[in-house]
């Protein structure tokens, strides 16, 4: 049974918006601690409206996500898919669990931390709740592993990382922080982003599944299959020139109600990315002012 382990991570679009209870905003001033045990208790008593993880997250990041499972498949592997969630810890997506509002992002409203150090600090306290599980744990017995993070996410993920890198499985890290010794990374390319599609929040489930395209069947890591993917990264690689479409202020205005309805707790910096992620062009400056009239300050 070839299996292989991928984990990638959460979303912030849920299927239904989360209580007011497991909003990370919500929780009582306190030490990281303290907090974490307040977080988890809160967790354990939601019992309404739990649905399986592979349910609950939504977008076009998550689904570039799911469809890893069937890039694996076709590169001769049985996947089973997790997710590392600032608010659950590392879940196998048939875990079941209700909606909430918790992030690594910094200066969002519902952060869980402020600094990369609290981020870990998090992560630890996260891993000791029951369901959720650590890489070493999940690459045992398969002997290989694709992880697929941000950089914010394997900065708070690093203590993980690190042990993962140290118990000898083949290891391909897509995305990440830093070089481990005992891990394949490949770093996030935005020049690869015209061959691959997309946006970038996506960016790096798509190169993960180039990568199973081009693996040895069966094999996750094999000098082969470097060869090819860097023969295609050569030919494929497109520096991103910015050659974003103006909008005019009606358009900015449509777009930022837009997202802000789909994303309520999403903030000015993180539309005006998004918005720049579509290829769409606003200078910095003249977005915010137009953000304050049609939202607030806010």
């Amino acid at each position: 049974m070839n299996e292989l382990p991928i984990v990638v991570t959460c979303t912030d679009r849920k299927a239904s918006p989360p209580v007011t209870a497991l909003r990370a905003r919500d929780l009582a001033a306190a030490d990281l601690s303290e907090k974490a045990a307040e977080w988890e208790r809160r967790l354990r008593t939601a019992t309404e409206g739990r649905v399986e993880l592979a349910h609950l997250y939504q977008g076009d990041q998550w689904r570039r996500a799911q469809a890893l499972a069937a890039a694996a498949t076709h590169a001769g592997f049985a996947p089973s898919l997790y997710v590392a969630s600032a608010g659950l810890g590392l879940r196998s997506v048939f875990s079941l669990a209700p909606s909430y509002a918790a992030t690594f992002m910094p200066r969002h409203a519902d952060s869980v931390a402020s600094s990369t150090s609290q981020a870990a600090d998090w992560w630890d306290h996260l891993q000791r709740m029951d369901e959720s599980r650590n890489l070493s744990q999940i690459a045992a017995s398969a002997g290989r592993i694709l992880v697929v993070l941000s950089e914010t996410y394997a900065h708070a993920m690093h203590r993980d990382l690190l042990a993962l890198a140290a118990s000898g499985a083949d290891t391909v890290l897509i995305g990440g922080a830093c070089d481990l010794d005992g891990v394949l990374r490949i770093p996030a390319n935005a020049a690869l982003r015209n061959a691959l599609g997309g946006t970038l929040t996506s960016l790096n489930a798509r190169m993960a599944a180039a990568w199973l395209q081009r693996c040895t069947p069966g094999r996750l890591i094999t000098p082969a299959a470097k060869e090819r993917w860097t023969t295609w990264v050569d030919q494929a690689a497109c520096p991103e020139r910015y050659a974003r479409t103006p909008m005019s202020d009606a358009a900015v205005t449509k777009f930022i109600k837009t997202m802000k309805s789909r994303y309520p707790d999403a903030s000015r910096t993180r539309l005006l990315r998004l918005l720049r992620d579509e290829g769409m062009a606003c200078e910095q400056k003249r977005f915010a002012g137009l953000y304050s009239s049609t939202i607030g300050q806010r």
